[in-house]
């Protein structure tokens, strides 16, 4: 999915969580408006913030790639509606600064 679609989707979907998984200091430079910051490396983490495994979870990084094996990281541990909408890099919205 592209990710100007993918962040429609995020918005049309009250429930959903649009999850960034660049590092800490590239989501400090900017970020999609209600994006969750956590790092790829520390995709463990994702349960503190995301508890439920069916939650709708729409996946962003710089360039795709990183989201990528962030949504194959997340299927393993077993949520079950990740979504990889590529990378910020091609994002025509606002970014939050």
């Amino acid at each position: 999915m592209d990710i100007n679609e993918g962040v429609k989707a995020f918005r049309r979907n009250a429930n959903a969580v649009l999850l960034d998984v660049r590092r800490e200091e590239e989501f400090s430079t900017g970020y999609i408006a209600g994006a969750i910051n956590v790092p790829l490396q520390e995709i463990e983490d994702v349960t503190d913030v995301v508890t439920g495994k069916n939650t709708l979870l729409y996946v962003y990084c710089r360039s795709g790639v990183r989201s990528e094996q962030a949504v194959n990281a997340l299927r393993y541990m077993g949520y079950t509606n990740v979504v990889d909408i590529g990378g910020i890099l091609d994002y025509k919205g606002e970014i939050v600064r």
